[in-house]
């Protein structure tokens, strides 16, 4: 029920339309209960041999016409404005809960694949308009309908209405044990969904591998496992809706039993009228309809709810990086970066950065060198604020990051990273992508200090090339080129090179690193590396080793040490 209103809450930019789809209800429930009236009327007066039954019958035959057109409008206008209402929240609620997966950290992503995800922003958000456009309408539809009728039975006759309704206590029970049994089921069902969805969403992204190493069969059967399984917690789910529906269908006909058999005894000794028992049954008839329907519209809200459930955990996911109530706006960027003893870990018990201190000067070019997973793509996470270290703090030009808004933070760096993601968009667009009022000419500039300008030049439509799903059709040295001409043309202080250059083959290398010599001028420059040429002029080089800060210095400083960095040269780990 929380859930019910939270999503009504929600819901509320929509509720004029809901409020039209609730007139619309009330008007053919209106009409559903007149009917009978007048089968009543005209089957007491064929009874009696009125004399005024065919002037009547046209006059209310009529009239039943009308009401019959009023129903079909009703019945238009319900389901339009509950579907319009519906799949517009639907839309607002998928927009919110993407909105929000951009504000978390990097650390909720850690245990998430990103089919699941996506399965939580398009299936289980499409699940809510079950329960927006038909649960709940057909809630109100048949409440009306159950109050109205039972109204209509107790005036008519109150003894058989108290009897023929004997079953409906055991219907409200049922309905309550299936809905506590049934929510699990379909629970399960979307879990399974998302399962799914995330391993076709790997073995799609991953079909080269897949096509390399001949493991079709093997993902065959993985595919088909997944499919297997949804489908019977699926079934599993619907097994118990159909015994359920099945009940109910059998106890909604016993008041029909009890109305013929006692009523027809009524009338046999004069206690009822023919008429009123035609009525009586037809009204009965009506009331067990929705009755019947608490099968189905039971399954869509326990299948709405499993949906809802799953919608509502990402939208209520704590953030872990949180902006302060009043952050400051960085303006007029130096470069200045300290970290003061900071610490960090992705699994606690298990740290990745321990106890780092480091002061980088404005315009001063660092290069941060060590083994494999020894926190130096961390310490540039921390730097972005991906994530907060766990002791310690980093400061740019003396403000903690902590105090700083996220946007004018990230405003200050350009980010070139060793896996480079490319949007399924032109290259233009691409490379313009941190810097989107950029002109042509700037494109191309920023293209040719990254060297990406040859290249490009040979392609057929240049600079409007698309460039497919992730950069598919360019190699891992041109989409290099083009994440490097992506931070160049953003122009910031800070410059962050992850493995800028680990993917270019010795010469493009050579070209870029003279480019990067360019653009690094006058700017604070964070680079990570394992060629020896794009580190050895770093004004100090950093020495990582186990998590913490072993050696700093120039190069030949400490090659002379003959420390860590000199072991690394010699084994050309650092060629």
């Amino acid at each position: 029920m929380q859930l019910m209103l939270r999503l009504v809450k929600e819901s509320r930019s929509y509720w004029r339309y809901l409020i039209i789809a609730l007139v619309a209800i009330v008007g053919m429930t209106a009409t559903q209960l007149y009917a009978p009236l007048v089968v009543r009327q005209l089957t007491d007066m064929a009874i009696e041999q009125d004399p005024r039954l065919a002037e009547y019958a046209l006059r209310l035959g009529l009239i039943l016409a009308g009401v019959y057109l009023v129903q079909v409008i009703c019945v238009y206008v319900r389901g339009y404005f509950t579907h319009y209402a519906a799949w517009l929240f639907v839309a607002d609620l998928q927009a919110s809960v993407y909105a929000k997966l951009q504000r978390l950290s990097m650390k909720f992503y850690h245990d998430k694949q990103t089919g699941q995800i996506m399965s939580r922003v398009v299936n289980d958000s499409n699940r809510v308009e079950l329960l927006i456009a038909h649960a709940v309408p057909d809630i109100l539809v048949n409440l009306v309908i159950i109050i109205g009728v039972t109204a209509i039975l107790f005036v008519i006759n109150a003894r058989l209405a108290a009897l023929s309704l004997v079953a409906v206590p055991v219907l409200i029970v049922l309905s309550i044990w299936f809905a506590k049994m049934v929510l699990p089921l379909f629970r399960k069902s979307q879990e399974l969904l998302g399962e799914l969805n995330a391993n076709l969403q790997d073995n799609i992204s991953g079909m080269k591998e897949i096509q390399v190493f001949n493991q079709h069969e093997r993902e065959n059967a993985r595919i088909k496992k997944s499919t297997t399984d949804h489908a019977w917690a699926t079934l599993r789910a619907l097994r118990l809706s159909a015994g359920y529906g099945s009940a109910i269908q059998y106890l909604s006909s016993i008041g029909t039993v009890i109305v013929i058999a006692y009523g027809g005894y009524m009338a046999l000794h004069g206690q009822m009228p023919v008429a009123d028992i035609v009525a009586f049954i037809m009204y009965l008839a009506i009331f067990y309809q929705p009755i019947t329907a608490l099968a189905r519209i039971n399954e869509d809200l326990q299948t709405a709810i499993a949906g809802a459930e799953r919608v509502f955990e990402i939208l209520d996911a704590e953030i872990d990086v949180k902006e302060v109530a009043n952050p400051i706006e960085l303006t007029n960027v130096k470069g200045q970066i300290s970290f003061k003893n900071v610490s960090f870990h992705y699994i606690e018990g298990s740290e990745v950065l321990k106890d780092i201190s480091l002061d980088i000067n404005p315009g001063e070019v660092v290069a941060l060198v060590g083994p494999t997973g020894v926190g130096k793509t961390t310490f540039i996470n921390l730097l972005n604020r991906f994530y907060d270290p766990i002791d310690g703090e980093i400061t740019i030009d003396g403000h903690n990051l902590r105090d700083v808004s996220l946007k004018s933070l990230r405003n200050t760096m350009s980010n070139v990273i060793q896996e480079v993601f490319l949007f399924n968009d032109t290259l233009a667009e691409n490379i313009r992508y941190g810097k989107p009022e950029a002109t042509r000419s700037e494109i191309e500039e920023a293209s040719r200090l990254a060297r990406a300008d040859e290249f490009i030049a040979q392609l057929d439509k240049g600079y409007e090339t698309y460039v497919g799903e992730r950069g598919l059709r360019l190699s891992g040295g041109q989409k290099q080129r083009v994440s490097i001409a992506r931070s160049v043309l953003r122009n910031r202080p800070i410059l962050i090179l992850d493995e800028a250059t680990a993917a270019v083959d010795v010469e493009t290398e050579r070209q870029i690193r003279e480019a990067l010599d360019e653009v690094m001028v006058g700017r604070t420059t964070v680079i990570i590396a394992h060629r020896l040429s794009t580190i050895k002029k770093a004004n100090k080089i950093v020495v990582l080793n186990d998590g913490r800060i072993e050696d700093i210095g120039t190069h030949d400083e400490l090659v002379a040490r003959g420390g860590l960095y000199a072991h690394l040269t010699e084994i050309n780990m650092y060629a």
